[in-house]
């Protein structure tokens, strides 16, 4: 869904015409969810992804479909890379916005984040996710400061903005 700066459809686009040197102002997700224990689960994206590919990030990120809450584009997006189930998620950074760039691809999004649980274990779709782990909160941070620039950049911010939040406490 293409979006204008109040996050007003404007138009639609498929997702391989979206992201280049030009990108458009789109709306996307990013969802952080964590198990029963409270670790969350982190994943590398596939080495052929288009975009920022082999950086480490949040659980999963997407674009939602046309008239499909984001809810619902996390929850298909969960099922679809990892063959989780979703529960309790909730607006972390609801008006969150970036750009970013790599290797001539830009993102350019506005991009609400949300917390929430997964069930079952992660079994990763290979042209999504290479690899994924389960981490608790401050080893997630511990190695995003030592290892940056494996991280997608909007990971990086999302992370330091979301504990700003006081969302995680308790």
């Amino acid at each position: 869904m293409l979006v204008d700066d109040d996050n007003q459809q404007i138009g639609v686009m498929p997702k391989p015409l979206v992201h280049h040197g030009e990108t458009p102002l789109h709306r996307a997700f990013s969802a952080y969810l964590f198990d029963a224990e409270g670790r969350l689960l982190v994943t590398r994206r596939a080495l052929d992804k288009q975009t920022f590919p082999g950086m480490w990030t949040n659980t999963v990120c997407g674009h939602p479909g046309p008239g499909e809450a984001d809810a619902d584009a996390i929850a298909r997006r969960a099922s679809d890379e990892l063959g989780l189930r979703v529960s309790d998620l909730r607006p972390a950074l609801p008006d969150y916005r970036y750009r970013a760039e790599l290797l001539g691809i830009v993102e350019n999004e506005i991009c609400p984040v949300y917390l929430g649980v997964f069930h079952g274990e992660p079994v990763p779709a290979a042209g999504e996710v290479g690899e994924w782990e389960v981490l608790d909160w401050a080893a997630f941070r511990a190695r995003q400061d030592t290892e940056g620039d494996a991280w997608s950049p909007w990971c990086r911010e999302q992370a330091r903005l979301i504990e700003a939040t006081g969302l995680l406490a308790g």
